[in-house]
């Protein structure tokens, strides 16, 4: 039953006649810059999302000298 899928799946993939549309110049770049803009948000949301407890981690791992150097916590 799957290579029956696979193979209808080929002959309408190589039987797909071209669409003869024309993409414009600013709607080219537009798109471009779409994809680019999904791309980065879902890096930034990563990134927010691992950037605290990192910080945390670092900023714990890090030992006062001595009484001087050590801050009191926010809460």
């Amino acid at each position: 039953m799957q290579y029956l899928i696979g193979v209808a799946a080929a002959v309408f993939l190589t039987a797909a006649t071209p669409a003869m549309a024309y993409i414009g110049p600013g709607m080219g770049a537009g798109a471009v810059a779409v994809v680019f803009g999904v791309i980065g948000s879902i890096f930034l949301a990563i990134f927010a999302v691992l950037y605290y407890p990192i910080k945390r981690m670092l900023r714990n791992k890090r030992a006062p000298r001595d009484a001087s150097d050590a801050q009191i916590p926010d809460k």
